[in-house]
């Protein structure tokens, strides 16, 4: 009755831990919950009787791990500052549970997971990592698979409003055999950035078209951004007495350099088969799979990382990166690059990450209005000659709550309450206002997401668009991300500072990723998913097959074609 009590009245005792034997101080939880509901968690798409029984219940599931220190990590993102500088705290005020959530570089992130996996030793009670991870996550059983879990062991600390069909990215954190192993944190896409007020410039898009023959506007393929392109970079040269750039990108050799490439450059071009959240049977990364089971990268096997479309790829981000770009984008990596854009010098950006927003709509850069509207906007990407109908068309990042099968169950339980807490229907909202990542579609579609719209330069318009479908991560069909994604990065550099062709550094980068496979594959520690490579052939044989690989075009720079921005808006509007 004592117990019954004390949850009913949101009071219990928590000793203090400062050393002096101080006497038990009264905590009331939901005082605390209700002040923090007021004061932070607004807006909300639940209303405040709703908010109060969420984090009620938060507080009563919690009761068994009162007092404990759990210690999470994640990557050094907008998101998760505000998550470890506020959302700890008002966890610990609404639960009894202290959060140690550390902020550290996203290759740092992985090597500490990889250091739980292999040692077996718990160094953090939770990981928000990529989904990227997910092939890896589901074939070598250190992970939990969530499903399982809130079944079962975790079926007691299981938000009963967590609402999993409400998030966006699910089908991201989803292995081969259905299960869920990640619960996403935050998202965030690469699309195309232009410069809005220059594209709407009558002088610029009468010389636009006199020059190319069709209407400035956003380009739908690459051969309407290469034209756009060479337009701003070497007709126009100028604006408002200022050196302007058609492209914008970074090559210098770096781990961030692999990323361009595994992120979707491929896709974008075409390389992989249609299929949505990833090609099948071959996807973005060339990589073939059998049911479930990879079979092997190289053309010659049946996969697509050195074929024709890749090629192609490599040879464009080569070219417009020498033609387009500012001389020290060469020499710059992801993070260096990011902000450029907002200097006012770059007419548009194949390839632009929305993590970046927040930093393009601060008042005073050259690309924001006195209003506070941005002379941007974003868009789909425009898509290469290999590209058709139904194939992924871009990348979306989905950092996802991780947890490890070596970390003790009590600590698993109350890491697992603290990772439903960030991303429950109370606090989502919030924290999407925040960081601009994403990650419920009830809070896309919200009132307050429509009021901030206007000052997001389209975030809003694409995340409610049909569209979105097509940005997906990293799938299944790589089997081990940290040992792949290494490779590709070097390779790119090699083509990029002109020490192999792209055809050479292609070549090598399948035949390498085929070696680990084939690795994974006698180690035999991955099950029935785990890698079997096909027998090499003649790459004719497979270049002959429906999908992908595909053959070489005879023309790969076809008509430019452009979209008004304003009408790509209302056709999404529309449907």
């Amino acid at each position: 009755m004592k117990k019954i009590l004390l949850i009913i009245t949101g009071l219990t005792l928590i000793a203090c831990n400062d050393g002096n034997k101080n006497p038990q101080t009264p905590v009331d939880f939901a005082a605390n919950a209700k002040q923090l509901i007021i004061n932070e968690f607004q807006p909300s798409t639940l209303n405040q009787e709703e908010q109060i029984n969420e984090m009620a219940w938060f507080t009563e599931a919690a009761e068994p791990f009162r007092g404990m220190t759990i210690n999470v990590v994640s990557e050094t993102l907008t998101t998760h500052e505000y998550e470890s500088q506020v959302l700890t705290k008002a966890f610990s005020d609404i639960t009894g549970i202290k959060v140690n959530h550390d902020l550290i570089q996203e290759g740092d992130v992985i090597e500490k997971l990889q250091t739980q996996m292999q040692t077996g030793q718990n160094v953090y009670d939770a990981y928000v990592n990529d989904s990227d991870l997910i092939g890896t996550h589901s074939r070598y059983g250190y992970v939990v698979a969530l499903s399982d879990f809130m079944a079962g062991e975790g079926k007691a600390v299981t938000l009963p409003t967590l609402d999993l069909d409400d998030f966006i990215g699910i089908s991201f954190t989803t292995g081969p055999n259905g299960k869920i192993y990640q619960l996403p944190d935050q998202q965030f896409a690469n699309l195309y950035w232009f410069r809005y007020d220059w594209f709407n410039d009558p002088d610029l898009q009468n010389q636009f078209q006199e020059s190319y023959g069709y209407p400035l506007g956003v380009p739908i393929n690459w051969s309407a951004y290469q034209d756009i392109a060479e337009f701003f970079t070497h007709q126009v040269k100028e604006i408002n007495g200022k050196k302007v750039y058609g492209h914008m990108d970074y090559g210098k050799k770096d781990p961030s350099l692999g990323w361009r490439f595994t992120d979707a450059w491929l896709s974008m071009a075409g390389a992989g088969d249609a299929g949505i959240p990833n090609g099948l049977p071959v996807d973005e990364w060339g990589i073939r799979v059998e049911g479930c089971r990879p079979v092997g990268s190289s053309v010659s096997r049946g996969g697509a990382a050195n074929g024709p479309a890749a090629v192609y790829a490599l040879q464009k981000y080569i070219d417009w990166l020498k033609a387009f770009a500012p001389a020290e984008a060469s020499g710059m990596t992801f993070s260096e690059a990011g902000p450029i854009p907002a200097q006012g010098q770059v007419a548009q950006q194949i390839f632009w990450y929305t993590t970046f927003t927040a930093d393009m709509i601060k008042a005073g850069l050259p690309v924001v209005n006195e209003d506070g509207t941005p002379k941007w906007r974003m868009a789909p990407s425009p898509h290469g000659p290999y590209w058709s109908e139904g194939m992924k068309l871009g990348y979306q990042d989905t950092g996802a709550w991780t947890l490890l099968k070596s970390t003790p169950l009590e600590r698993r339980k109350a890491a697992w309450l603290y990772a439903q807490f960030v991303v429950s229907k109370t606090v989502s909202l919030k924290k999407t206002l925040v960081g601009l990542t994403p990650i419920r579609d009830s809070d896309i579609q919200s009132e307050a997401m429509s009021e901030m719209a206007p000052k997001l330069g389209g975030l809003v318009e694409f995340y409610r668009s049909p569209a979105r479908t097509a940005w997906t991560p990293t799938g299944t069909n790589v089997p081990d991300y940290p040992k792949l994604a290494q490779l590709w990065w070097a390779n790119v550099a090699n083509a990029v500072s002109g020490e192999q062709s792209p055809q050479a550094a292609m070549d090598q980068l399948a035949d390498q990723q085929d070696k680990v496979l084939e690795r994974l594959a006698l180690h035999g520690i991955q099950g029935e998913c785990g890698p079997k490579l096909n027998e090499a052939v003649e790459p004719d044989y497979w270049l002959n097959q429906p999908g992908s690989p595909k053959p070489k075009l005879a023309n790969e720079k076809p008509i430019g074609q452009t979209v008004a921005y304003d009408e790509l808006i209302k056709s999404w509007q529309r449907r």
